[in-house]
């Protein structure tokens, strides 16, 4: 079994903040989206990784990934020049997928469980194809599957008007060798890329056994700024631990499952978890309220702030309520007035904004 991570496209709705960074760099809970999959693939005994890469932001994917030995796999870049779609991004990998089972992971995606039980299930089943599925409110704005009584697919509508079910595709699929010749059999679509739910229903047509694995835990798909934060909120909630390494003064408080990392400082502030403040963080003179994630080297004083996620080496300053936003790299937020109520912000890498 060999696992192929996509981490391409362009990321345009979350667009400041992915002109400078790949989206699936994006931290939650401090950690980028990308430690979350590769975690996963490690839990399931995966070496042998092939990670799809755009052009323009492989080169930060590979420093934070490496050669993948800090999770025990052995990863293989493959480029991407344009994003046309999830099956293209298959046919690019076809030299490294050769004719192994494999797994796909769209790396924006973040599930609450592992992938280790769904590998041995399409295995047992000797399946073509795997598709995890999530339950959903409202499945128009998904691709959506309709099951058999024994769980196999029997097909697949793209965002329909009248969903047959409200099963939604999830990022993560798994594929016989037979994906490859049903590739080849579909044309581009509409939107002029070559969509992986065409060849899977080319699949079901050829009475290929594909099969639908419907997730009982959280699935979040992190491509807005709402889903984004809704997934830090989760992450956290599920994860964090009380872990102070940093240094608390005695004019502080710190409440509840909150992690501080090793040269934090937290002067006169109260810190209301579940938060993570990263390493070399300055919190002066402020309140962090909770689900909310501070990136390494951020500064915030004199400042209220809850419900956030601020990367690296940022400063908030003088902010009497900063709520539901996401901040980039190197930002900075600031008063030159006097401010009343709650800012709500989402801006890129080294934006300045004063209010």
């Amino acid at each position: 079994m060999k696992a192929l991570v996509l981490s391409g496209g362009k990321g345009t709705r979350l667009r400041p903040l992915t002109h400078t960074i790949a989206k699936q760099l994006v931290p939650v809970a401090n950690r980028p989206i990308l430690g979350y999959v590769m975690r996963h693939l490690s839990e399931a005994d995966i070496q042998d990784t092939g990670v799809v890469v755009a052009p323009e932001t492989q080169d930060e994917v590979k420093r934070y990934l490496g050669n993948g030995n800090r999770w025990g796999l052995n990863i293989t870049y493959i480029t991407q020049e344009r994003p046309l779609g999830l099956a293209h991004a298959v046919k690019t990998a076809r030299e490294f997928l050769q004719d192994s089972p494999f797994i796909m992971y769209l790396g924006d995606n973040l599930l609450g469980t592992g992938i280790s039980k769904a590998i041995k299930e399409f295995q047992e089943h000797r399946a073509d194809c795997m598709i995890f599925l999530k339950r959903v409110a409202d499945p128009r704005a998904f691709g959506v599957a309709e099951l058999d009584a024994q769980g196999n697919i029997i097909s697949l509508v793209e965002k329909p008007k009248d969903p047959p079910s409200d099963l939604a595709l999830v990022g993560v699929y798994l594929f016989s060798r037979a994906i490859h010749h049903a590739i080849d059999c579909i044309k581009p679509s509409w939107r002029g890329e070559l969509e992986i739910t065409d060849a899977i229903q080319i699949l079901i047509d050829q009475g290929k056994k594909v099969r639908g694995e419907i997730l009982e835990t959280w699935w979040l798909d992190t491509g807005k700024k709402d889903d984004f934060l809704a997934a830090n909120t989760t992450v956290l909630d599920q994860y964090t631990i009380r872990s102070i390494r940093g240094k608390v003064d005695s004019r502080s408080t710190i409440e509840g499952r909150v992690e501080i990392e090793k040269g934090a400082r937290i002067i006169n502030s109260t810190i209301r978890g579940p938060v993570v403040i990263g390493k070399d963080t300055l919190i002066d003179n402020s309140f962090i309220g909770p689900y909310s994630s501070i990136g390494h080297g951020t500064v915030i004083k004199d400042s209220v702030v809850e419900h956030v996620v601020i990367l690296e080496n940022s400063v908030v300053r003088g902010i009497v309520r900063l709520e539901d936003s996401l901040i980039g790299r190197n930002a900075r937020v600031s008063k030159s007035r006097r401010l009343r109520g709650a800012l709500r912000l989402m801006i890129g890498d080294h934006s300045h904004v004063e209010i």
